[in-house]
């Protein structure tokens, strides 16, 4: 009997072993989630205060731009359309480096993500 009692002994530490193994897994995915979520959250609301008063900044600096140059060359319509265009062009260099953009966020975000 003391060959089956050992193995029910070992058996018996071996569960144990296992339970505190999950149990520390469980608590180590708890604390990695909730480290993740508040980056994200950080992250999200630094950009909305952040791109918020930036949108509003250069909403102020082309309207500034346009008049200034309505004054320039005497022609406040004329002064509008090349400051449209000019935004116009700056979106269309944005939309074909869009997958160049979107590789350096990658990269940037699986560094925080994943270490």
């Amino acid at each position: 009997m003391g060959v089956f009692e050992a193995i029910s002994e070992t058996s018996n530490k071996a569960i144990d072993s296992g339970e505190v193994y999950i149990k520390s897994s469980q608590e180590y995915y708890k604390l990695k989630a909730f480290q993740q979520l508040t980056k994200a959250f950080s992250f999200l609301s630094k950009m909305a205060v952040i791109g918020g008063l930036l949108f509003l900044g250069l909403i102020f600096l082309i309207v500034a731009v346009a008049i200034w140059l309505g004054e320039l060359i005497n022609s406040t319509s004329l002064a509008c359309l090349l400051v449209a265009g000019a935004l116009f062009l700056f979106t269309m260099i944005g939309y074909f480096t869009r997958k160049q953009i979107d590789k350096y966020i990658i990269q940037k975000m699986s560094k925080e993500f994943f270490d």
